[in-house]
């Protein structure tokens, strides 16, 4: 974080100094919620949740060097008190943004925000220092947080923003005004929650109203290619640049296509010129990804080429997202178990069916969460489309929900051994360590409550003879 005197950010949160020696000590490290990540003149959060109250902790942060804690009530050791510690992160973030002379990205959609972040901040820090969203901390902690982490020389912040319903996506704007916003896509995830597509599109595109007008440099990044989000346009003032696999794309990808190995490649054509790509990512999904991290460096100054060489060299940043592994014995696993909606898990379907190549496929899939009344349809519709790719073996993990995904496919017309119903994690370990031979693709996914990535990680670790063989 920029350097602030605790008397300083007292009075930015409007809070009241307890057990301070000394006002004018400075916060010069991180604001953190984990007492284990205490360091050196660290500013520690205490946030009380439903198992651990980080007030508890506020003595060993201190002992481990934090200069203070942000805190709902006096500690016994330096802490600054407010009346909501959440509301006064928020007002923290904001403030520490208004002095940065950084250039803010944010972006939201419902599927690929993560590895979209993730390419657009391996892009942009070619060109200068550049802090980006750890993971998936999209909310309204995790994200105040990732900006506090910026620094003065810091000249790119790239934060990701989730939503879980109207107004969310207007609240984080709010702490951290962006000056480029990007809108993936509009599709299936949390829609139970939302109520419907519509909805979904008017909480998502909340963002490109919060930009400031393309006189003050303001730039929404729209996909062409989702009639959702191209509609947007008329909801902003700022400079609206499309991208997408469209002909009226500014930013668009031509011959797109697989390598052997499931990796995407295409000629990308910008404003400015045009350049090939080869990703090492796994999936044509990421054809769109890519697309949207070029047009935000396009329109931040990058050239084409310069794009290109950034986006064939990027790798994966955040786990179990398309993670892929090939064990000692010639197994692979594809750890794309961090989360799933309709959209991801056909998207990571259709990469497991690319990289196959004449390889026994298999696909370990669970339950995706939030669909609401759009469930039996959706998971119907995947296990469906396992049978359509010719998986060879379609492992539906968990209740009722992959059960719905074995009917899919049985409904396709897998009559046979091609699926299996299965009642938990364990049951698809035991079954494919007992069936799995040298060559297979193993995809695992499913919505993070399942927490399949324990599949995938206990494959990993044994191999095809019982042995250690984790690379």
């Amino acid at each position: 974080m920029i350097a602030l005197s605790l008397a300083e950010i007292a009075e930015v949160v409007g809070g009241q100094t307890h057990d301070i020696p000394d006002p004018s000590v400075q916060v010069t490290g991180p604001v953190v919620r984990d007492s284990r990540e205490v360091g050196p003149g660290c500013l520690f959060v205490a946030f009380v949740g439903e198992r651990v109250d980080g007030h508890d902790f506020a003595q060993a942060a201190v002992e481990a060097g934090a200069a203070a804690v942000l805190a709902s009530r006096p500690v016994g050791v330096p802490a600054i008190v407010v009346d909501e510690v959440q509301a006064a992160l928020g007002a923290l973030a904001r403030h520490v943004v208004s002095r940065l002379g950084a250039t803010l990205v944010a972006l939201t959609g419902s599927a690929g925000k993560t590895s979209t972040k993730d390419l657009i901040a391996q892009v942009l820090r070619r060109k200068a220092p550049t802090v980006f969203t750890p993971g998936s901390l999209n909310n309204e902690i995790g994200l105040p947080l990732t900006a506090l982490s910026a620094t003065e020389d810091t000249r790119f912040l790239v934060l990701e923003m989730g939503a879980r319903g109207i107004g969310h996506i207007r609240y984080l704007t709010e702490l951290t005004p962006p000056k480029v916003g990007v809108v993936l896509n509009v599709g299936s995830a949390h829609i139970g929650e939302f109520g419907g597509r519509e909805q979904i599109a008017q909480a998502k595109g909340e963002l490109v109203e919060s930009l400031p007008s393309s006189d003050a440099g303001g730039i929404a990044v729209l996909n062409a290619d989702d009639p959702y989000v191209r509609a947007m346009a008329s909801r902003t003032k700022a400079k609206v640049i499309l991208f997408g696999e469209s002909d009226e794309a500014d930013v668009r990808a031509e011959n797109v296509r697989l390598t052997d190995s499931g990796q995407p490649a295409f000629r990308l054509h910008t404003p400015s010129g045009a350049s090939d790509v080869t990703m090492r990512l796994y999936g044509e999904h990421h054809v769109s990804n890519a697309l949207a991290a070029a047009a935000v460096a396009h329109e931040l100054g990058m050239s084409a080429d310069e794009i290109a060489v950034a986006l064939s060299e990027a790798g994966s940043l955040s786990r179990w997202r398309m993670e892929v592994t090939e064990r000692p014995d010639g197994v692979t696993i594809v750890n794309d178990a961090y989360n799933a909606n309709p959209e991801s898990m056909k998207a990571a379907l259709r990469a497991l069916a690319a990289m196959a190549r004449g390889r026994r496929t298999w696909a370990v899939l669970g339950k995706m969460a939030e669909l609401g009344d759009e469930a039996l349809a959706e998971h119907d519709a995947v296990g469906r489309l396992a049978v359509r790719l010719n998986v060879s073996k379609l492992v539906a993990v968990g209740g009722r929900e992959a059960s719905w995904l074995q009917l899919g496919a049985y409904n396709e017309g897998s009559w046979g051994e091609e699926s299996v119903h299965v009642s938990d994690a364990q049951a698809a370990i035991d079954l494919l360590r007992s069936e799995l031979r040298p060559g297979d693709v193993v995809l695992v996914k499913a919505s993070r409550s399942v927490r399949l990535e324990s599949v995938a990680q206990a494959l990993l670790e044994t191999g095809a003879e019982g042995e250690v063989a984790a690379r």
